[in-house]
């Protein structure tokens, strides 16, 4: 195997040791120098690591990605002038083997595999980014807290007969506050706290009367006074952590605005692909890594030429279900590509896959802008119609004619497209016959063709049809085709039974 570096070290990181090992090998020589040595995690210990290291000259630095005790170890090696070449390591990457699992045999490990060129490091964004996704998380997490008070509030007012969850969209927003602050406040008439309603809120004045006329006691109004002062101060929290974020994003203003151009993808949205991503690409070599690294992409199990699940594989957890959200979001949008996507996808796979394959696409749309500087360009939401004319105007009118009307295919007065003529010919079930795709005279019994006069979508009549006594046929309007199975769909009050003579 061919040696990459002749100076490397491994470092297994723990929360109070980390375990080093030096890998030398001379010039002229075969034979390699081992030097280990064990240090503590405070900011002193890392320090004369890093001296060790200095002084043994290595230069690339292997380390496991162990939680987040790595941190304090990175942050005292990145800054050297020294600049030592840092690559953090997935654990799964360097596994060891039954029965040889020591904190010095698991550092020699990775500083063998590092000077063999083994390992594949992580995704380590520069400082700045790092800050940012420090505060895009932050805010991940005020809003799931934002979120949990909401659904306390809610679970609340039940306890005390108040439905107001069954009338209002939002209990917290601008009419949903106002009551609950009366409430607080000691006012418990229905009719009272019903006038509070503003915009819309004021047509369900009836309905909210209802809804009010709950149990209120000392005791509720004491709970719900401290969930309603806890959700006032996230939303403080929130808002300033919005500004910093703001702040923080004002030299990237123009990049923002071209990823809001996405489909699905809002200010905030924009700043945490950002922060995710980073700004320089060139750590993924094309999109279909980075939509691995993210985990939305098919997983790779096949064994023996079986292919097993495909189930995606853990990436981003943050990033991954922003996409997700914005997948969602998309598939309510008017005339778009990516809704015309996620229900094609729908239709054959479910709607949750269809979320993940859109993710994707808004991945690698960003991906794009990202690393180019483009901006997204529309398609809509007819572009797959618009591949295929032809098969798209026989798609429908095969799903009118399963519904028993007779098309009669005409290009309108200010169209180019040339004039589709319906194919009249029928196979056994009534279904159009391929013979004419396939350019063969059609073998298939002939159903009469239909009037060339230009009439309004109507059903055809159907000739009345002697009804066997299968119910299912009979529901239909077909004669039965259960023939072997006649005795099973035959009433006993109209089948007298057979004679035996």
């Amino acid at each position: 195997m061919k040696l990459l570096y002749r100076r490397c070290a491994g470092l297994d990181v723990h929360k109070r040791t980390v375990s080093a090992c030096i890998r030398i090998r001379r010039h002229g020589s075969k034979q390699v120098e081992i030097h280990e040595a064990v240090f503590g995690t405070f900011t002193a210990d890392l320090e004369r690591l890093r001296d060790w290291l200095k002084e043994h000259k290595v230069k690339q630095v292997a380390m496991e990605s162990t939680g987040v005790y790595w941190i304090p170890v990175w942050n005292v090696l990145e800054p050297v002038r020294f600049r030592f070449e840092l690559l953090l390591v997935n654990p799964q990457l360097v596994r060891a083997l039954r029965g040889r699992k020591t904190d010095r045999i698991d550092a020699a490990r990775i500083a063998e595999f590092l000077q063999y060129g083994l390992l594949h490091g992580s995704f380590v964004p520069p400082r700045p980014i790092r800050e940012l996704r420090d505060l895009t998380r932050l805010r991940v997490h005020l809003q799931q807290d934002r979120n949990r008070v909401i659904n306390r509030i809610g679970r609340l007012l039940e306890t005390v007969n108040v439905k107001l969850g069954s009338v209002v969209s939002n209990i917290v927003g601008k009419t949903g506050r106002a009551i609950l602050k009366a409430i607080v406040a000691g006012r418990s008439r229905p009719e009272h706290l019903a006038e509070l309603a503003v915009g819309s809120l004021r047509n369900k004045k009836p309905e909210l009367v209802l809804a009010l006329q709950g149990r209120y006691n000392d005791h509720f109004r004491w709970l719900l006074e401290r969930w309603v002062t806890e959700l006032e101060w996230l939303d403080t929290k929130v808002a300033e952590l919005d500004a910093r974020l703001g702040a923080a994003m004002q030299p990237h203003a123009e990049l923002v605005r071209r990823l809001c151009t996405i489909p699905g993808v809002d200010r905030l949205s924009a700043w945490a692909l950002i922060a995710e991503l980073g700004l320089d690409m060139e750590q993924f070599p094309d999109a279909r890594h980075l939509a691995s690294w993210a985990g939305l992409c098919p997983g790779n199990s096949e064994s023996a030429g079986k292919r097993f699940s495909g189930r995606t594989r853990k990436g981003d957890r943050y990033l991954r279900r922003l996409l997700i959200q914005n997948a969602w979001a998309v598939a309510h949008c008017k005339d778009c590509f990516l809704t015309a996507v996620f229900y094609r996808v729908a239709q054959r796979r479910g709607v949750k896959k269809a979320a993940v394959a859109v993710a994707h696409r808004i991945l690698v749309i960003a991906y794009q802008i990202l690393r180019s500087g483009g901006e997204y360009r529309e398609y809509g939401g007819d572009y797959f119609d618009r591949q295929n004319p032809e098969r798209t105007v026989q798609r429908l009118a095969r799903r009118l004619e399963r519904i028993g009307y007779e098309v009669v295919l005409r290009p309108s007065a200010d169209s180019t497209a040339p004039a589709l003529s319906p194919r009249t010919a029928r196979d056994a079930r009534g279904r159009p016959c391929k013979c004419a795709q396939r350019g063969i005279p059609c073998t298939h019994p002939q159903r009469p063709a239909p009037s060339n006069r230009t009439a309004p979508l109507q059903p055809t009549p159907q000739p009345p049809v002697a009804l066997g006594p299968c119910k299912r046929c009979a529901q239909w309007g077909i004669p039965c085709i259960h023939v072997r199975h006649q005795k099973l769909h035959a009433p006993t009050s109209t089948n007298p039974p057979l004679s035996t003579n």
